[in-house]
């Protein structure tokens, strides 16, 4: 029952946390899905390289999940150039808003290029910056050069910075509680997201579609 041997190397889990990583890193960066715990998993998985039997050594993390960052942006460049008309148009969804697209347009507007590095850190921007991009027509070579730089220093950075932690005696001998406020912090978001709606489900009931409401009988 020890989460620490589950994530370890010959643990239950061991031989999944690599391709989970990388698909969660990929598909955060590119798929427009933004509500995946790509922060929390990368610093996790930097902690986890720290134990005597790691699931992967840090290297391996440190050059594979800066590629797949890489290409989900990529990924989302091109859905952005060939498709964002007909994306735009999309009604909103439970997971698609206009609105995201909005707010990174907004971020690409004041910060330019650069906005393919810093949108890195900041959650949702981070998946429909490559979008606005392609949108907007950015030039590709401009946007590798760019897209390079952010996944180099978002996806290794995070990893290294949880594996530089996962060092301290302290971290090691809570590591069970540290991998227990990481899971909290990564559904804090869908939480807080669906919260407010749930809330209004609850006071409102559910929605009635005009096609089910009673119609008035027509004069005879």
């Amino acid at each position: 029952m020890d989460p620490e041997f589950w994530l370890s190397g010959d643990g239950i889990f061991g031989k999944a946390i690599l391709p989970a990583l990388l698909a969660v890193v990929f598909i955060e960066s590119g798929l427009l899905f933004p509500f995946l715990p790509g922060d929390s998993l990368l610093f996790t998985a930097g902690l986890l390289t720290q134990q005597d039997n790691p699931f992967a050594p840090l290297w391996v993390v440190l050059v594979t999940a800066p590629i797949a960052a890489f290409l989900g942006d990529q990924v989302g460049y091109f859905i952005g150039n060939r498709w964002g008309h007909h994306i735009q148009q999309r009604p909103d969804g439970r997971i698609f808003k206009k609105s995201y697209i909005t707010e990174a347009h907004e971020f690409f507007e004041k910060w330019g290029p650069v906005t393919i590095i810093l949108c890195r850190f900041v959650p949702i921007v981070r998946t429909y910056a490559p979008l606005v991009a392609g949108m907007a027509g950015m030039r590709y070579r401009v946007f590798v050069t760019f897209n390079v730089v952010g996944a180099v220093l978002w996806a290794a950075g995070v990893t290294a910075l949880g594996a530089w932690l996962g060092q301290f005696t302290f971290v090691k001998d809570h590591i069970d509680l540290i991998l227990i406020g990481i899971v909290l912090v990564s559904v804090m978001p869908m939480v807080i997201t669906a919260a407010p709606k749930l809330v209004d489900r609850i006071k409102n009931g559910p929605s009635t579609p005009d096609s089910e409401l009673p119609q008035d009988n027509p004069a005879v």
